[in-house]
């Protein structure tokens, strides 16, 4: 069979495309907006980007660089309008959540297959307008049905289920053109990696220290091998030497602060703990925050997947031995990008009123590979399944013929 052949949309540093390369699927075209995104996407991916936003991306553009149909269309549209997380500051309409629409328009231009939609489960209960009844999912299977997409099949998936070493649940919709039984990836049968199982061959550093650690530990567990695996990967460039492990810097207060904060801990239990008189005091020393957050400063549990790994990941997550946050590389392996992926664009840390993403949120805003290599799989599964129907259905009508 021919090899599949995907268009990623809203692509960011490119998950997805890790992901369905591992799996055997070709991406044949990139549309991102964020120039720190396309950065890293064409550093690790001989793919074409189209750096614009979606909404100006025209017919002519996407036939630069595709003639004929593809297979696959995925598009992870920007999730913040859908999260939980800061909705109330947020004004209830916002463009954004009907960006799907465009997805929609360019898989009609290459007459796409099929259509994987991805994005955070509260999208499920995401109301068109404030006071309405109707839900935005099924507004869009409504469009997906009228463009041609009749048969659907949606799912909330648990990356910790497909060897991430991370807890993140996040919402999918297949859709295709073609009459065919749809099937979501099965979860693996083995236990969930976890956070020290991940992060084993990392050395320790220190916090404020500036000096990016090179060298890996001589030892090892089944998913870092992996993680360094370019057979399974199917890149080029060998792991010599670690990359982007580079301690960030905090006040002394924030040291002070982080070290009371055990495993499976955040700031809102550390003020849970403290009486009143001992927060007071501890805020004019700059070791608490006079606000806190609910996702602030947790110390992730070693002996578990980590919590989500969002863009604020650096200010929400803990070494769970060390007193300081993770570095790109740690985030990176919670994640599942392979050691060889090259963050580049953009600082490592950039303030998030900035379009620009730094290293930090361009991999908690992706897709983790390893979830995307399971869906490749699985797409591949129910395209062969219908081109060998297709076959035995030509064979039959020759038979019949004769």
């Amino acid at each position: 069979m021919k090899t599949i052949t995907h268009i990623d949309c809203f692509s960011g540093p490119g998950g997805i495309c890790t992901g369905f390369r591992a799996s055997g699927i070709k991406t044949v075209l990139a549309i991102e907006k964020v120039e720190s995104c396309v950065e890293t996407y064409t550093a690790n991916h001989s793919v074409p980007v189209i750096h614009k936003d979606i909404r100006e991306v025209t017919e002519q553009d996407i036939r630069q660089f595709v003639k004929g149909e593809v297979d696959i269309l995925t598009s992870g549209m920007p999730c913040e309008t859908f999260s939980t997380a800061g909705s109330k500051s947020r004004s209830f309409y916002d463009h954004r959540q009907f960006l799907f629409m465009e997805a929609i328009r360019i898989a009609e231009i290459v007459n796409a297959k099929m259509i994987l939609f991805e994005n955070v489960p509260a999208i499920t209960t995401k109301k068109i307008e404030k006071n309405g009844e109707k839900l935005i999912v099924q507004e869009i299977f409504e469009q997906l049905e009228k463009h041609g997409y009749k048969y659907h099949i949606d799912v909330i998936l648990n990356s910790a289920d497909f060897g991430v070493p991370q807890y993140r649940e996040r919402y999918f919709i297949l859709a295709s053109k073609l009459k065919k039984d749809l099937h979501v990836p099965a979860p693996l049968m083995q236990g969930h990696v976890t956070v020290k199982e991940a992060l084993i061959d990392l050395p320790s550093v220190e916090a404020n220290s500036k000096k990016e650690a090179k060298n890996y530990l001589n030892i090892d567990s089944a998913y870092t091998r992996l993680m360094k695996d370019n057979n399974f990967w199917k890149l080029d460039q060998p792991v010599t030497e670690i990359t982007y492990h580079l301690p960030p810097n905090h006040r002394e207060g924030t040291l002070r602060r982080f070290s009371m904060i055990n495993q499976g801990e955040g700031l809102k239990d550390l003020f849970d703990k403290l009486s009143p008189e001992e927060i007071e005091k501890l805020q004019g020393e700059r070791v608490l925050p006079k606000k806190w957050y609910i996702q602030r400063n947790r110390r992730l549990k070693a002996d578990q997947p980590s919590v989500t790994v969002t863009s604020h990941c650096l200010d929400e997550l803990l070494h769970p031995f060390e007193n300081r946050s993770l570095t790109v590389r740690e985030v990176a392996r919670l994640q599942g990008f392979p050691d060889n992926y090259d963050f580049r664009g953009g600082p490592f840390i950039c303030p998030h009123i900035y379009e620009t993403q730094d290293k930090y949120e361009q991999i908690g805003d992706a897709v983790p590979p390893l979830l995307a290599y399971h869906w490749g799989k699985t797409i591949q599964e129910i395209l062969k399944e219908k081109a060998k129907n297709d076959i035995e259905s030509c064979g039959l009508l020759y038979s019949e013929v004769q």
